[in-house]
């Protein structure tokens, strides 16, 4: 049996065969049971139930296996004799499905979803380490990646490419001034591509537009 269901603005071809996929993120931890139910078609050999767009009462249930993302998708956009340059960057979220079961006539999935595993309780003595380390994980966390010079900072907004927003999540990481997107490393780029939503390729866009604006 096999059904073409709609996720994500895409369609699957997809059997009750432990089939696994890729699609657009969904709702739910791994071992959680998830229903599909924009379900196009459905039907076994020659025997095929078509919607209208969709079929009353079908749906597909499938485990999730795992979250993720794609890689990176890099977007640049050049205009000629006007000295403009823009590169956006976009790392799609994606959830790895196992099918389960087709179900029709409004039938509920038949699996239940992996039943959580409880950490063991631990004496308060040994848990007051790793909170110790954890609190100091947070705090480290929480902490800027660079401390801002003195003095009032520059208007990031003037690199293209950084908008207000951006700019505000670089202020508060320490970056004010177009001296230090100038002057950042290859390794101040891996560290800001892994704990911000910029992409190395970005940043290192700004930081050769900064070399002219710091002057």
């Amino acid at each position: 049996m096999f059904a073409v269901i709609k996720t994500g603005g895409k369609q699957y071809r997809v059997a009750a065969a432990d089939d696994v996929l890729k699609i657009e993120k969904v709702v739910g931890e791994v071992g959680d049971i998830v229903t599909i139910g924009s379900v196009l078609a459905f039907g076994e050999g020659e025997n095929v139930t078509i919607g209208a767009p969709f079929v009353d009462g079908a749906s597909v249930a499938a485990e999730v296996v795992a979250q993720g993302k794609a890689p990176t998708v890099i977007a640049f956009k050049k205009r000629r004799r006007q000295n403009s340059r823009r590169t956006r960057g976009h790392r799609q979220l994606l959830t790895t499905v196992r099918i389960s079961e087709i179900l029709t006539d409004g039938a509920k999935p038949s699996k239940k979803a992996a039943a959580k595993k409880e950490a063991p309780k631990a004496d308060a003595k040994k848990d007051e380490a790793p909170k110790a380390e954890a609190a100091k994980a947070e705090t480290a966390a929480a902490a800027p990646l660079f401390k801002a010079p003195k003095g009032k900072g520059d208007d990031l907004t003037e690199i293209k490419g950084i908008g207000p927003v951006a700019a505000g999540q670089l202020n508060e990481q320490g970056i004010t001034t177009f001296k230090q997107v100038a002057g950042l490393s290859d390794e101040d780029i891996v560290r800001i591509d892994e704990a911000m939503p910029f992409s190395a390729d970005q940043i290192k866009d700004w930081r050769e537009q900064a070399k002219e604006l710091a002057k």
